[in-house]
This record gives structure tokens, sequence and C-alpha cells, in this order.
């Protein structure tokens, strides 16, 4: 018969052994797991590999314009190949390849992106040409998006890059050290009287673009981004006629067809702020986040007299 000391190291050598298994089975599953993890380190790490034109990855500058249209052909046979969207395949290829961080911030990019959501497809008009332009033609796919541009030879290079992008030049014969006396115009009659960017012209509104491409008169527009001309240096055109363009295009919309939702980027800056909320409403602002506004501006056509501001 076993004595109690006996028994009692018997007991505490089972439950020592039980101990080293189950040590054992979590060193094994904790092994199991690194494992894993680095396989899909491994396989992340081979996949941008692969995509890349070489060992250092390249930014979009440094492509040559070989380079910019075998990525444009390859995204081509995927989008056949996969029934993807060209203009979606498009945007995968160019940000997966490019290290170029788009203008607006993510919590910028989702004020657009929700009422993309609702609103897509649609007829979107953006003022300015950028590195984010691919993301807002795949976002707004089966609708037409349409960009406006400053700089004929930047749309030139985004065309080598991009040729779906509908894209057209505008010229600007305004200059920011103009603002503070175009701010002025938002008490005078011709520049606010009629809900009309062609009757603003013809009465010498000078913050009336002219010489706008014919598409923007053609189609009703259910979103405008201003994002565009440059406005930080003193001789840039600034963004006082893009923004004042951008109202009036919403207000002359055609009745029954709903609001306009405008966007208007770096409201930040002095001018971005004062003609935002002078010539698209504080009343129609809906939301602000960071350095974006967005307005709904109904149309003023649905009713006679509807004042230039609510």
């Amino acid at each position: 018969m076993s004595s109690p000391m006996h028994v009692r190291k018997a007991i505490h050598f089972a439950s020592l052994r039980a101990k080293l298994a189950q040590q054992g089975k979590a060193g094994l599953a904790l092994r199991l797991l690194l494992a894993a993890a680095l396989a899909g380190f491994l396989l992340v790490f081979a996949a941008r590999t692969l995509l890349v034109s070489s060992p250092a990855a390249p930014t979009t500058s440094s492509f040559s314009t070989s380079q910019r249209q075998q990525d444009h052909q390859d995204a081509a046979e995927c989008a056949k190949a996969t029934g993807l969207p060209l203009p979606v395949m498009e945007a995968l290829v160019h940000y997966t390849t490019s290290n170029v961080t788009p203008q607006q911030t993510a919590d910028e990019i989702g004020v657009s992106l929700r009422v993309l959501q609702r609103r897509a497809p649609c007829n979107f008009l953006v003022f300015g040409l950028g590195h984010d332009s691919p993301m807002w033609a795949a976002l707004n796919h089966g609708g037409r998006t349409v960009f406006l541009e400053e700089d004929a030879s930047w749309i030139a290079t985004v065309r080598s890059t991009h040729p779906a992008l509908e894209s057209y030049h505008v010229a600007y014969d305004t200059v920011l050290t103009d603002a503070d006396a175009l701010l002025e115009l938002r008490d005078h009659p011709a520049c606010v009287a009629q809900p009309d960017l062609a009757s603003a012209a013809e009465a010498s509104c000078r913050l009336a673009l002219k010489g706008l491409p014919q598409v923007f008169h053609e189609v009703e527009w259910d979103l405008i981004m201003v994002d565009a001309p440059t406005g930080w240096t003193p001789q840039a055109p600034g963004r006082m006629g893009a923004i004042y363009t951008a109202g009036m295009a919403a207000r002359a919309r055609r009745p029954g067809d709903g609001p306009t939702d405008v966007f208007v980027h770096d409201v930040d800056r002095p001018v971005e702020d004062a003609f935002s909320k002078a010539f698209l409403c504080e009343g129609y602002l809906a939301e602000q986040v960071g350095r974006i506004r967005h307005f709904v501006i109904p149309s003023h056509r649905e009713k006679d007299g509807t004042p230039f501001c609510p």
C-alpha cells in the first residue's frame, strides 16, 4: 500500500505532465499562428513586388509614357477578363502602382462619397484634374464625370495615363489679388439678379466664367466639386469664378430634377472660405468636414423670385 507521500508525489507528477502537455499545445498553436502571419506577409510582399516595374517602387512622376500606356493596356485586359468596369480597373492599377497621395484626406473624401453612394450614376462636374480624378470617375461608374483643368500640358500628361477620363481646358481671367474687389460683386444685381450664368455674363459680371466647353451648358449637373484652379500664389487665378459658376449652374438646374450637391475644397483658405459662404450661401450649407464644405442648392427656376441666398 502506498504511503500518503507517494500518493502526493504521483498526483503532483500527473499534474505536471498535464501542464506540460497544455503548454506544448499552446506553443504549437503559437508557432502555427506566427507561420501563418509570416506567410501572409510574404504573399503581400510578393504581390506588391510583381506590381511594380523595378525593385524600388517608382512614383507616378517617374513612369515613362510607354509604362503608362502598358498599365492602361493591362487594366483594359484585366477589365475584360474579370468583368470589372474599365474605370474601376484603371483606378485600382493607378493607386496600386503609385505612391502619390490624393489631395483630399479620407474624411474629406467621405463627404462626397456618401453623396455618390446615394446619387451615382450621375452627372459629376469637377473643377480640377488631379491624382484623385481616376477615383472620382470610378466611384461614379455608369455616370458622366467631367474635369475642367487650367493647365493644358497637365491634361496631356494625365491623358497619357488615363485616356478614358473626360477633361477640358478652361482659361481663367482673374487673379487672386482681385479677390476682395470680386467679393463685393455679391451685392451687384448683374451677378445675382437671375439664376443664369449666361445672363450674368451678358450683364458683364466679372465672376461669370466665359469660354467653358459646350458640355458644361448641355448637361444638368447633379454634383459639382470645386478643387481648382490654383489659388496659393498672388498671381494664381484663384477659385472665385469657379465657386460662383458652380453656384449659378446649380440655381439654373432644370425644374423637377432636384437640388445640386456642390463641394468646395480648401475652405481653410480665405478666398474659398469667403466666396463659398457668399455665393453658395451659408443657408445651403449641409456639412463641413476638415477643409471641405458641402452645399445643397435647389433650382431657382422652380419658383420665380427665389432670393439668391435663403
